[in-house]
């Protein structure tokens, strides 16, 4: 096989498990819906188990998504970026990269709403720019309001959240760093 071949390969497995955790989906829930065992699905997800047809196909059936975005194959000559967008707890967020790990970015409108600040951590590194309208970040003892045009950076191990400040939707870029796409923990904040 081409280094090619193999490079899209090795991006099968945290492609697969991408797609799973944005939807929601169990390795068990998935493997009922597929007849693929849990085990083969996770040797997948974790690249120990080389994807095939007969194992990509109920996948993607399942996941209700064409069989080219499990793979990741880019089309050929066409360097544009065709993102779908992909609703999450009313945010919506539209990928403008298309390989997983590494750093990723997202473009993300959130509706008019004043939610409660519910701080997390993670690993990694985030970049916010905003694009439209005003982005409260809550960033361990900071709480600042951002407006179009403005940038923020921090490492993603402070206490950090945001959202819109109640006035108004808020559209803004989101970019992380390769650890970025780990799941978040819910931080405790220290009591003085």
């Amino acid at each position: 096989m081409s280094d090619d071949t193999d490079e899209v390969l090795a991006e099968v497995g945290p492609r697969l498990r991408r797609i799973r955790k944005e939807r929601g989906a169990t390795l068990a829930g998935l493997s009922e819906a597929t007849g693929i065992s849990v085990s083969t699905l996770s040797r997948l997800e974790s690249g120990l188990r080389k994807p095939s047809l007969e194992l990509l196909l109920p996948i993607a059936r399942a996941h209700q998504v064409p069989l080219d975005e499990l793979v990741g194959a880019p089309p050929v000559g066409d360097p544009r970026i065709r993102a779908k967008p992909i609703v999450r707890n009313g945010r919506t967020h539209w990928p403008l990269t298309r390989q997983p790990g590494g750093l990723q970015a997202f473009k993300v409108l959130e509706p008019q709403r004043r939610p409660e600040p519910d701080p997390r951590v993670h690993e990694g590194y985030e970049w916010l720019y905003v694009l439209s309208g005003r982005l409260r970040l809550v960033l361990g003892d900071h709480d600042v309001v951002l407006v179009a045009g403005e940038a923020a950076e921090f490492d993603t191990r402070v206490p950090h959240w945001f959202g819109s400040t109640g006035e108004g939707p808020v559209e803004f870029l989101s970019l992380f760093g390769p650890q970025g796409e780990r799941m978040h923990v819910r931080a405790h904040p220290r009591r003085s």
